[in-house]
């Protein structure tokens, strides 16, 4: 059994990153995976609703705006990616990490640049991610609507840098991050 793992929002200045581990069924393909950037909200978010039903097993996780500014960005990744994989039903024999870099896991694991878009696995676990880090970006806009989240997802866009300016740091975002701790270091 192969599981394939890849996170979302590692450059956001705002929330969690979030990783997926998925196992696919040989015998339940699931149609039109891919990576999850190339794929509409809508098309996402029914591709997440098979994964979660046909997948033999799937996990997420998440890595705190706090974890991440303690650990950096790279290290909360790749603890959120432990994170997914300890918590799949099953064990899977070996992991695909989407990406240059595998985090420390109890089975061998093979790291695959652009896996997203060629394994599906990692496709599905970019999903799951994916739609995961957007329902938080949601709920954290309904706490600070003053910073558009759901427009940006924490990105740094002229919208999201202009609300720091006029509203200040909220307790989700990263400071570590530039942007963000410019604004507390005036």
């Amino acid at each position: 059994m192969i599981c394939g793992v890849d996170e979302a929002g590692r450059g956001p200045l705002a929330g969690a990153v979030f990783a997926a581990a998925v196992i696919l069924d040989p015998a339940r393909p699931i149609q039109g995976l891919a990576d999850s950037k190339k794929l509409s909200e809508k098309r996402r978010e029914a591709l997440e609703i098979e994964i979660k039903e046909f997948a033999l097993a799937w996990a997420i996780a998440s890595a705190s705006a706090e974890e991440i500014d303690r650990l950096n960005i790279l290290q909360a990744t790749m603890l959120a990616m432990q994170r997914a994989v300890a918590g799949l039903a099953l064990q899977p024999a070996r992991a695909l990490i989407d990406g240059n870099r595998c985090p420390k896991l109890a089975m061998a694991a093979q790291a695959i640049v652009k896996g997203d878009a060629t394994v599906p696995e990692i496709s599905a676990a970019s999903i799951l991610a994916k739609t995961a880090r957007d329902a938080e970006m949601r709920l954290l806009h309904a706490r600070f609507p003053q910073y558009g989240f759901t427009q940006h997802k924490g990105y740094p866009t002229p919208v999201h840098l202009e609300a720091l300016q006029v509203h200040g740091v909220c307790p989700e975002h990263r400071r570590s991050f530039g942007p963000v701790a410019r604004i507390l270091n005036k």
